[in-house]
């Protein structure tokens, strides 16, 4: 019977364990968004994990959506991020880049030139950000013009290529949590008249387009996609059909042949059944590594990689407070509680000081 703590081999990767470090956003990019040296230590304090996914990382400076997240559009970027591959390789972990255009969840004063963010809609979201002065209301987007979508598709193809330059095993594009793809894809906030709005095919089309650019930059084998089919996080309403829209998303992948599909279950760090879908029916028309998020805890977690309706399990938040997430969960040890004061900005403090099992008993 195959276990969660058991090898596998996801597209061109092979992991040691089934056990995924979900993105994290933790806000301590700076300056100039670029990942820190504690960013290095954090991540290779957890590098035990199968694979490790980066927190959100924008790929152009109109992708920012929050202060202090980090970049993969420039060098020196990507000379920080290569501190922190090599610390993971080091320590015989692997790890992808996530790649991140907000959209419209930015504020005017995160965006060159203090523009408004760009969207598939001008509509605003009803949500916050976090600035420089602390969590404010996000800024009303402008739409994106028919013939400005192919640079941002160029983004994520530049993006892709640098962060393999940067050391990152692959990337997973992030389609998910009411960012720029999902403002696409979902027809509660999707409003276009033009060839990326109105019937499924057309508002599918950015997220093809831009894992095709991907893909057709690194291979397959080192992408993956985040998905969220149900979740209502950062004003995504829902889909007037979610199951055919993700259903067909997904069978337009097929070809490319991606290395994994992760998927958020339910409403995003909340209610698992917040809202109906067929996962399964979902995964049927996907043919490479399944990866399931949300509230997953240890038996869940187990059950699920056992009965073969996952081959993946990624957790986020027990991540943060337990470095050593991975023996915890085999020794089926306590987990320790992360503080919520200190998860977005700041520095060691509630980043890289929790101690292992190890450390705790020590004397």
């Amino acid at each position: 019977m195959t276990t969660l703590f058991d090898p596998i081999r996801v597209g061109d990767l092979h992991l040691a364990n089934r056990i995924v470090m979900a993105p994290l956003t933790r806000n301590r990019a700076a300056p100039r968004e670029v990942p820190s040296p504690l960013a290095v230590e954090y991540y290779r304090q957890r590098a035990s994990a199968g694979l490790i996914i980066s927190e959100a990382t924008q790929v152009c400076p109109e992708g920012q959506g929050y202060c202090e997240t980090p970049g993969i559009y420039n060098g020196e970027q990507a000379a920080g991020w290569r501190r922190v591959t090599d610390a993971v390789h080091a320590e015989g972990g692997r790890i992808v880049a996530q790649l991140w255009h907000v959209g419209r969840i930015s504020h005017v004063s995160l965006q060159p030139n203090g523009q408004p963010p760009v969207s598939s809609t001008a509509q605003p979201a009803n949500t916050k950000t976090f600035t420089k002065d602390g969590f404010v209301p996000v800024s009303a987007p402008r739409p994106l013009r028919t013939d400005e979508i192919p640079q941002v598709v160029a983004r994520y193809r530049q993006a892709a290529r640098r962060a393999m330059e940067a050391g990152f095993d692959g990337v997973e594009v992030h389609g998910a949590n009411g960012y720029l793809i999902e403002q696409f894809l979902r027809d509660s906030i999707n409003d276009r008249a033009d060839r990326y709005g109105g019937p499924i095919e057309h508002r599918a089309r950015l997220l093809l387009e831009v894992m095709q650019a991907v893909v057709g930059e690194i291979g397959g084998g080192r992408t993956g996609l985040r998905l969220s089919p149900v979740t209502p996080a950062n004003d995504a309403g829902p889909d007037s059909d979610p199951q055919a829209l993700y259903e067909f998303a997904v069978a337009q992948l097929a070809p490319l042949r991606l290395a994994f599909l992760e998927v958020v279950e339910g409403a995003t760090a909340g209610a698992r059944d917040f809202a109906p879908f067929d996962y399964a029916a979902l995964r049927r028309r996907f043919n490479g590594a399944w990866m399931v998020n949300n509230g997953y805890q240890r038996q869940m977690a187990m059950d699920v990689v056992a009965s073969g309706a996952a081959d993946l399990v990624s957790f986020g938040r027990p991540f943060i407070g337990n470095p050593d997430l991975v023996r915890r969960l085999r020794e089926d040890a306590p987990l320790a509680a992360l503080d919520k004061a200190t998860l977005y900005g700041g520095g060691a403090k509630g980043y890289t000081d929790y101690p292992t099992l190890d450390e705790r008993a020590a004397p």
